[in-house]
């Protein structure tokens, strides 16, 4: 994945459980992705 580059549209848990689509947070304006290995893993 590349800067700019198009993401399908997916379903995250936010921090009180709740479901949260990545398209739904679109509406609201621009928004910013970051990835990182999972916690207490190489990586």
């Amino acid at each position: 994945m590349r800067k700019g580059s198009s993401v399908a549209d997916f379903e995250a848990v936010n921090q009180f459980g709740e479901p949260v689509h990545l398209f739904d947070l679109l509406d609201v304006g621009p928004i910013v992705l970051f990835f990182y290995p999972r916690a207490l893993t190489p990586g």
